[in-house]
């Protein structure tokens, strides 16, 4: 195709398989920035979540088909690169609009500001689109749009001066432009755990460490969680057995709401009883995950509370900002959720624990405790970490909570090739309504076939 100079509202058919839209502009002394980014939109005209914003905190979305390549830097021009594989786009997408935006200036202040839409495969240009601007913050410079079953580039030159903040929010992206430090759970108030039944068998819970340091209320749940714990472990022919308990939260973009009502805090509370009952020390090794993962601090019993405030924390990414520094304000130990991301990447989480494992053996087995709300799609990655970890001392829980497309992990339990079944996988609708003797039981019934088998087979 022959290289073609574009003006404003100006349309061409693309026969790329793949394309670049590569923005430039030329280096000056004092000029702002700037960054590319790009948006997935259905026919509706919105993204279908926060997961369909490409841009250098987000940079592959979850299809492979869009990905944001970084910056080049040389003769005096500097480029920011995305790539669009047309091919790999999904169904229901029907345009990729290619951003811009500039957070220290207005795009007035920037020369020589042009679209380039390259071959990906040949890196021959394939159209020009000269652009110019005022007070603008954000710009939509192109857009790729499907029409007849044939893909088009259109030529858009529109300008925002709300920033890429008001252009994506048009679009139907969630924005939270200055979060707070730390996001404190909203504890909803706790019903009292249902006592086991009257015909349920007498069984001991053991006296933890930490926990006479608890507040009332919460020392009180906890005490008849451990007892409800206990109850499943005998009813699933395991009283009296020790493992190291890990727990794994899912932080991407979907599980904000989860948090902010309280719903995670919650299911941490009710593992920490789970911890407390198959390992008296009271302590409990946590990871968060979403883009990346990151190891929490060590939950201890007695700082039950406080760990809660610090460490149940999502959302803190500023999707429209620089995460150059870290963020001011942060208690030591706690993450910078902004370097954490808003993606799905369990394998990370499950790599980071196997190598945790490795580096601290332990008499006891381990137990992950894994809650994730789906959106699952590295398969491939997930089978691999999960089969491969079939030979060590660790059984995989993996909680369901309430959205969609969980992947390979519905499917571990009957996938062949493995000498013992080391995945389990439920999931529930609304996890706050389930009740601690039905949750407990979906949690525990596989973990103790499990370590009979791994006896057997010289695992444990």
């Amino acid at each position: 195709m022959t290289a073609r100079s574009m003006s404003k509202g100006a349309n061409l058919p693309i026969g790329s398989r793949a394309v670049r839209a590569e923005l430039a502009w030329s280096e000056t002394p004092g000029a702002p920035d700037v960054d590319a980014s790009a948006l997935l939109l259905t026919g509706a005209g919105r993204v279908r979540s926060d997961g369909d914003f490409v841009f250098y905190n987000q940079p592959q979305h979850a299809s492979g088909s869009v990905r944001h390549l970084g910056k080049q830097r040389g003769s005096g021009v500097t480029t920011d690169t995305v790539e669009v594989d047309l091919r790999a786009v999904e169904p229901d997408v029907e345009r990729v609009v290619l951003c811009a935006s500039t957070d220290d200036g207005t795009f007035g202040q920037i020369s020589g500001l042009t679209l380039r839409l390259l071959d990906a495969g040949t890196q021959g240009e394939l159209a020009r689109f000269d652009m110019e601007a005022t007070t603008e913050t954000a710009f939509i410079g192109g857009e790729l749009y499907l029409r007849g079953g044939q893909w088009k580039f259109r030529a858009v030159g529109q300008g925002y001066a709300s920033g890429l903040a008001g252009l994506a929010t048009d679009f139907g992206i969630t924005v939270d432009d200055d979060p707070p430090a730390t996001v404190v759970p909203l504890l909803p108030p706790a019903p009292a755990p249902e006592p086991p039944a009257p015909s349920a068998p007498t069984v001991a819970s053991r006296l933890s460490k930490g926990e006479e340091q608890l507040p009332v209320d919460m020392r009180k749940r906890l005490s008849l969680r451990k007892e409800q714990v206990a109850v499943s472990l005998e009813k699933h022919g395991a009283a009296g057995v020790t493992a190291r308990v890990v727990l794994v939260l899912d932080a991407s973009g979907s599980m904000s709401f989860l948090y902010s009502k309280g719903v995670v805090a919650d299911v941490v509370e009710r593992m920490a009883a789970v911890a407390a009952q198959l390992d008296d020390d009271g302590e409990m090794q946590a990871w968060t995950f979403a883009s990346h993962a990151a190891r929490l601090p060590d939950l201890h019993l007695g700082d039950l509370p406080e760990w809660l405030r610090l460490h149940v924390r999502v959302g803190e990414l500023s999707l429209f900002g620089r995460s150059r520094k870290p963020r001011k304000g942060l208690r030591a130990g706690q993450v910078d959720m902004r370097a954490v991301g808003i993606q799905n990447e369990e394998q990370k989480a499950i790599a980071q624990v196997r190598q945790y494992v490795r580096d601290h053996p332990a008499t006891a087995p381990t137990l992950v405790l894994f809650f994730s709300d789906g959106g699952v799609y590295r398969n491939a990655e997930i089978e691999r970490e999960l089969r491969e970890a079939v030979e060590e001392p660790i059984f995989w829980q993996f909680v369901g909570m309430g959205r969609a497309n969980y992947g390979v992990l519905e499917r571990f339990g009957t996938l062949p090739g493995r000498r013992v079944d080391n995945v389990g996988f439920f999931a529930v609708d609304d996890i706050s309504k389930v009740s601690d003797p039905e949750l407990y039981d979906r949690l525990l019934s596989e973990f103790p076939a499990w370590m009979t088998a791994a006896s057997q087979a010289g695992i444990l």
